[in-house]
């Protein structure tokens, strides 16, 4: 007799507990209940976009200062006036005679380099 008790009340237990759960599922999926969780989703991911854009444009400002620093151009780089080239003669390699290397006044300007082999043996022939 005790027995049966038990196992009616927790048959009764669980009667209840299911019911519970049926309508508090049947509440969330309401068409009300479901466009304001899409809202309230929709919110929140609109809320952290803005605070990813923000979380950018500090690096980027925190960035282009550090560059304007690097650079000297906020004002605290002392620049100097280019001193001309000096030119030097190309030497030799090591272990080579000084007469492999090409003398320093020889230098190649684009209007010397031929851009078909006609240009080249017209150019050969021109200059020995």
């Amino acid at each position: 007799m005790v027995r049966r008790i038990f196992w009616m009340t927790v048959g009764a237990g669980a009667a209840v507990w299911a019911m519970n759960k049926a309508n508090e599922a049947t509440r969330r999926l309401t068409p009300d209940s479901l466009s304001g969780a899409a809202a309230r989703g929709a919110l929140h991911l609109g809320d952290t976009a803005k605070r990813f854009a923000l979380d950018v444009r500090a690096g980027m400002a925190e960035r282009e200062e550090q560059l304007r620093a690097d650079l000297g151009l906020d004002g605290t780089a002392v620049v100097e006036p280019p001193r001309p080239a000096a030119r030097r003669a190309i030497k030799a390699a090591p272990g080579r005679a000084p007469v492999a290397a090409l003398p320093p006044s020889r230098t190649i300007t684009p209007h010397v380099i031929a851009s078909t082999p006609r240009q080249l043996e017209q150019r050969r022939d021109k200059h020995p």
